[in-house]
Order: structure tokens, then C-alpha cells, then sequence
């Protein structure tokens, strides 16, 4: 049986050519389409990272369409976010990683209030983030007494984004459906640089570069069923669903030679690859205006991905290239919950820390990598925020916290430490209404 190809990239982590992990993102974003990342709105984020049956006037829900027929207010949304992940292996080694990024930029406005509503976003879809350092020295000189020292650099960039557009139509009182067209779009690159010092003369640094570039349609649709009344006068109790269908994403990989200053284009390929479909399913119970619970469930069956690339990248990388085949590739799924309170329920009276919104989630995540065969890799995260009003009508800024871990340190693999904080600008405003004269 080949040597897990992650397992190849640790030893060079671990190999007396001292060589070390740092720069930004997660070893694990090496394989597939990268790490794949997760934002329907920033109160749905403090709950766990669900939300699918959550109705709200405040927010731009992103991850069931049928949700967008709530709106009122013409809402823009910008989130930010800043993540630290600490990254060891079983042999004691570690590194510290940083990141920091837009999480999604939204608009959505309401042609019929609470009734039909048109939403247009923009987020990034997955991330492919790492870098490993080796250092060593080559034999070199006159009978090649000489060592020279070197350093190699492995290194992936880039990632796919996710421009989405639809609407979310409110039927009646209890059934509101809705859809979205998702164009998927964006660039994946590994790199290996090598580079020697100067006193090797004769010896060129190098720079050989392999990237995929890749874009596709697909679709989402969403429905959503709110009950009153269920367990005691007052409750609701709602339930929502979505499926996102399979992508085909068409594109070129091309592999560039970078000597000195001067890049040469080495080869380039047509091909594409095949994204599974996305299934959500979400519960959200209001026993009155003060309190909100949660619970949510994704799955994506990336057994089934495809992808008409040949894997490899063997001259850039210990491990396989960003577009890799399905045999590291396995069936995905999250569970999440969460809780909100709002001391003050519905008044308008309350203090302004009576009025804020405390939130708390969790969520389990089963990796859809999966370099070593037999070796699930999970996530296990919590989540908490506040949500603040201001004086602004319809607008909230929300301060977001995640803490967790994922992979694991057994059979030569690592397991990533991470915390992260975000803050999300909500801003609404009522627009688009006819002037009355008295």
C-alpha cells in the first residue's frame, strides 16, 4: 500500500533537515478543493454554525433561500473575521498559524414586505492555506567538497469564492419556499520554491508553481414551515431544509517554472471536476420572545467527487495536488445547536444590555478528508457572541468567538488547535417606500 501522502509531507516536517510548519490556514486544506468554509449569518455563527430553520428581521440568512421572504428592511451585511490555529504532531513538533478574511459580504432587500424577498451575496467557498519549510545542504564546488545550504518552501494559495443571487417567497402563513443560482469561481496553487545562499555560486533559486483554475454553476433551493402554538400558547416552532445540487467546474491546471525573475508556462490542461450535492436540515423552537434553540444537520457525500485532472503534482509537492482524486475523499456531515437569549423579549423599554443578544453553540464535524485510510478526522468546536443594538433602527453588531480542535496527532498525522473572533456589521434601513401627503 502507497504511503498516505500526507504522511509524506510530516516527514519532511519531522526529518533532520529541521524543517518547521508556519504561515496561514491548515495542513489539511492541501487536499480537495481546500478547507471548505461555512457562514449563513453571523447570529446563526454564534449558535453553532446552523440555522437553517432560523427566521430573523435582522439578518441576511445565506444557507436556506426560502428564508429570505422575512425580510423588511433593504439589509447590507459585511463580516470580518481573524482565526490563530497551533498546530503539533505526535513527535512533540508544532507550528502557530494566522489568518485573517472577509467571511461574506451580502444584500438583500424585500420586493413584498414579509412576503417576497431577492438576496445577492458574496463569500469564499473553500481556502487552500499552508506552508512547510525544509532546510538542508547539497554537496557543491570543485569535487563537490563543498555543502551548500538550501531551504525548499512547499506552499498552497488561493481558494474558490461563491457569487450567489435568488429569491425566498413567503405562500402563506405557514410555507415559505425559495431558490438561488451559485456560480463557483476562483484559483487553487501549490508551489515549491527552492532557494540557496549566495555564497553558491552557480546554483538558480527555483520556483515551480501548479494551479487550477476553475469555475461552475449549480443551484440551491430551500423551504421552510413555521407552526404556532405547538407545545404551549405563544411557541413557534419552525423547520427548514435545503439542497444544494452537484457542480460541474470547468477549467485549466497549468504548471509554471520560475527561474530568477523570468516564468516560463510549462504545460497547461483542460479538465473538470465534479462538487457532490449539499443536503441541510435545521429545528428552531421560540417558547417565548426571550429565549431561541437551535439544532441543525448538513451532509455532503464527497465520496462521490470526480474529478478529470490526473493527481499528483509530483514535482511541486510531497502530496497530492489541490484537485486530488476521491481516493482521500470521504462522505461529510455536521451536527450543531445552539441558544439565544434576549433579556429583554420584546420591549423596547429594557436597558440596552437587556436588549443585546447572548449566544451560545457547538458543533462536530466529520472532515470529508481523509489521508490515511481508516482514519476519520472530526472537528470539534463552541461557539459564543453578542449581538448589540444601536440606534440605528434594524441595525446590530455582532462580536463572534469560536474555539476548537480538528484532525488528530495518531498515525503521523496533526491536529490543528484553533480560535477565532469575527465582527459583523448588520446594517437595515427601509427603502423603496411611497410617500404619503396628508
Amino acid at each position: 500500500m502507497a504511503v498516505p501522502a500526507l504522511a509524506l509531507l510530516l516527514l519532511l516536517i519531522t526529518s533532520p533537515a529541521q524543517a518547521q510548519s508556519n504561515g496561514e490556514g491548515s495542513i489539511y486544506s492541501r487536499f480537495g478543493l481546500g478547507t471548505l468554509l461555512e457562514f449563513s449569518s453571523s447570529r446563526s455563527q454564534a449558535l453553532g454554525g446552523g440555522g437553517y430553520a432560523l427566521r430573523s428581521l435582522n439578518y441576511n440568512p445565506g444557507a436556506n433561500p426560502a428564508l429570505w421572504s422575512d425580510q423588511v428592511f433593504t439589509r447590507l451585511s459585511a463580516s470580518a473575521a481573524y482565526r490563530s490555529i497551533s498546530t503539533e504532531d505526535g513527535r512533540g513538533n508544532s507550528g502557530q498559524l494566522a489568518s485573517g478574511n472577509i467571511q461574506a459580504i451580502k444584500f438583500n432587500f424585500p420586493i413584498s414586505r414579509r412576503t417576497l424577498g431577492v438576496a445577492l451575496s458574496f463569500q469564499p467557498y473553500s481556502r487552500t492555506n499552508y506552508t512547510v519549510t525544509q532546510s538542508g545542504t547539497v554537496p557543491f564546488g570543485p569535487r563537490q567538497k563543498t555543502e551548500a545550504p538550501y531551504e525548499v518552501s512547499f506552499t498552497g494559495s488561493g481558494g474558490l469564492h461563491q457569487l450567489r443571487g435568488g429569491l425566498g417567497y413567503r405562500v402563506n402563513e405557514v410555507l415559505s419556499v425559495g431558490a438561488s443560482a451559485n456560480f463557483i469561481f476562483g484559483i487553487l496553487e501549490s508551489q515549491r520554491r527552492t532557494t540557496f545562499e549566495e555564497s553558491a555560486q552557480g546554483l538558480r533559486n527555483v520556483v515551480v508553481s501548479d494551479g487550477t483554475r476553475l469555475s461552475g454553476l449549480t443551484g440551491t433551493f430551500g423551504t421552510h414551515l413555521t407552526l404556532a402554538d405547538v407545545f404551549a400558547p405563544g411557541d413557534a416552532l419552525s423547520i427548514g431544509a435545503s439542497a444544494t445540487l452537484p457542480a460541474v467546474l470547468t477549467g485549466e491546471q497549468f504548471r509554471t517554472l520560475d527561474e530568477d525573475l523570468a516564468r516560463d508556462t510549462l504545460a497547461t490542461r483542460d479538465g473538470q471536476v465534479t462538487v457532490p450535492w449539499q443536503g441541510r436540515l435545521g429545528v428552531a423552537y421560540q417558547p417565548n420572545a426571550r429565549w431561541t434553540f437551535i439544532a441543525d444537520g448538513l451532509f455532503e457525500p464527497w465520496s462521490a467527487f470526480s474529478s478529470t485532472f490526473p493527481p499528483g503534482g509530483t514535482e511541486t509537492a510531497p502530496i497530492q495536488f489541490p484537485v486530488g482524486g476521491p481516493q482521500t475523499l470521504v462522505d461529510r456531515w455536521r451536527l450543531s445547536m445552539g441558544a439565544e437569549v434576549v433579556p429583554a423579549g420584546n420591549s423596547d423599554l429594557a436597558g440596552y444590555f437587556a436588549q443585546s443578544a447572548y449566544r451560545i453553540g457547538g458543533y462536530v464535524e466529520r472532515m470529508y478528508v481523509r489521508p490515511v485510510e481508516e482514519t476519520d478526522l472530526h472537528v470539534f468546536a463552541a461557539t459564543a457572541g453578542i449581538s448589540l443594538p444601536t440606534s440605528l433602527s434594524g441595525t446590530r453588531i455582532d462580536v463572534n468567538t469560536t474555539v476548537g480542535v480538528r484532525g488528530t496527532t495518531s498515525r503521523s498525522l496533526v491536529r490543528d488547535t484553533f480560535f477565532g473572533v469575527s465582527l459583523n456589521v448588520n446594517f437595515g434601513e427601509r427603502w423603496f417606500q411611497r410617500r404619503k401627503f396628508r
